[in-house]
């Protein structure tokens, strides 16, 4: 008998599963139903429109969504349009994939003045859900965190409209970028230089453009021994640390944008006035033990900022009908199977990806993560769905007049876009409407 499998979430981690069930000895039949029109994920939502080789990853996703024991079921909501117990019906087993787009808070006064790093990028990548406006009227801004996102937040606040006009940004997102104020981004780390989250490739692209200028000042740039003892365990650190400390004392060279890198600055304090930020405090910090964790030094600095984006990590959202730990913000599980609040696992339940284990890791991590996941669900999983057949899904769906968008309604939706992109000389113009990606993804 064929295995029914519904996976919750279309992003990389619940393709990567798709594809890894698909590979098994095992005859499976997966659905993957996503919340969006389109496939993808965090690699089409999630990843700044400037990074087009990361972008690359979409090629591999698109092959296992082409395999015949694989369907993708667009523009469904789990919790809205379809809940645990119907899936139940349908399929022996479900795989939670929905990953981490909410913000972690930073805890600091005025942090409600502040803006998501999570919310910024989906305004930038055209997610369907996201405004079509955004506030850039501000001179001089604050990034805090020093991750990729935290790098890409500032870069795309840096360059200039046009720069990125090269990229798959639709007209409201370029017309956003073209007419920002803003001349310096200040980007601020708790810790200190060795510590630095930025992958060495991300971090060396940020000076690439001919129109922005890295500073990293030395206030703060210690490297203890400590440090030295962090960075010669870990290689891509020590190629950051290199990288940074090149620039630092570096003479400037009079770009009309720059981008500072701070170290050793804690945000305390986000000061405002009529519902706008006026200024961030920060404090020094130092770290006194070998687990890099740094305490205050009291010595306080104000910054003249007139925004404040905060990039310190995404986190996972609860799901109805699943149980959530909040504090970690994953859904509780071992290995992937999802257990429940006395820790004893849900049959025919699983997880993986961000939502599994946290918001860490790049895209590729999660293939291993799927196939742990997928090892316990194929150990597992016995037939329990009563209405086997890929129609019974279809027919749901339809009684409930859930315009389902199919994989044939993103080829349809793909080459749109990539025929908007020859029109404009460019590799792809992303569609950002919802109701505009169905139409278009609508057979005739």
């Amino acid at each position: 008998m064929t295995l029914r499998v519904a996976i919750v979430g279309g992003g990389p981690a619940g393709i990567y599963a798709a594809d890894i069930l698909t590979k098994s000895d095992v005859d499976v039949s997966v659905d993957i139903l996503e919340r969006l029109p389109a496939p993808f994920g965090l690699v089409r939502y999630g990843v700044a429109p400037d990074h087009p080789r990361i972008k690359e990853i979409i090629k591999a996703l698109h092959r296992v969504l082409e395999k015949p024991e694989v369907r993708f079921l667009g523009n469904v909501e789990y919790g809205v349009d379809v809940k645990l117990e119907d899936l139940r019906e349908f399929y022996d087993a479900v795989v939670i994939s929905t990953g981490a787009m909410a913000d972690r808070d930073l805890g600091i006064p005025g942090e409600e003045l502040s803006y998501g790093a999570a919310d910024f990028v989906s305004w930038y990548d055209a997610h369907p859900d996201a405004p079509t406006t955004w506030p850039l009227d501000a001179t001089s801004v604050a990034v805090v965190g020093v991750g990729n996102v935290a790098l890409d937040v500032a870069r795309v606040l840096a360059k200039t409209g046009d720069e990125m006009l090269v990229t798959d940004i639709p007209a409201h997102v370029h017309e956003g970028l073209q007419a920002k104020t803003i001349t310096d981004v200040h980007v601020f780390a708790r810790r200190g230089p060795a510590y630095a989250k930025f992958s060495p490739l991300e971090l060396r692209e940020l000076n690439h453009s001919p129109n922005v200028e890295v500073i990293v000042h030395p206030e703060g740039f210690d490297v203890d021994e400590h440090g030295m003892e962090h960075i010669a365990q870990h290689k891509a650190q020590k190629m950051v640390l290199n990288t940074l400390t090149s620039w630092v004392g570096a003479d400037p060279v009079g770009k009309d944008h720059r981008i500072h890198l701070h170290f050793a600055e804690a945000p305390v304090e986000i000061t405002g006035a009529d519902g706008r930020v006026t200024g961030l405090r920060t404090e020094r910090t130092h770290s006194p033990e070998a687990d890099g964790n740094v305490v205050g030094t009291g010595e306080f600095t104000d910054w003249d900022v007139q925004g404040v984006y905060r990039a310190v990590g995404y986190r996972s959202t609860a799901l109805p009908g699943l149980p959530f730990d909040d504090r970690a913000a994953v859904i509780p599980n071992d290995g992937g199977r999802v257990l429940d609040l006395d820790g004893t696992p849900i049959p025919g339940t699983f997880v993986t990806g961000w939502i599994k284990r946290g918001p860490v890791g790049l895209i590729g991590h999660t293939k291993s993560d799927a196939a742990e996941t997928v090892g316990h669900l194929l150990a597992d999983t016995v037939p329990t769905a009563t209405a086997r057949r890929p129609e019974d899904v279809d027919a749901y769906f339809a009684e409930r007049d859930v315009a389902v968008a199919t994989h044939t309604s993103w080829e349809l939706l793909d080459a749109h876009e990539v025929a908007l992109g020859e029109a404009a000389g460019r590799a792809r113009v992303k569609v950002a409407s919802r109701e505009e990606m169905l139409r278009v993804g609508r057979p005739a």
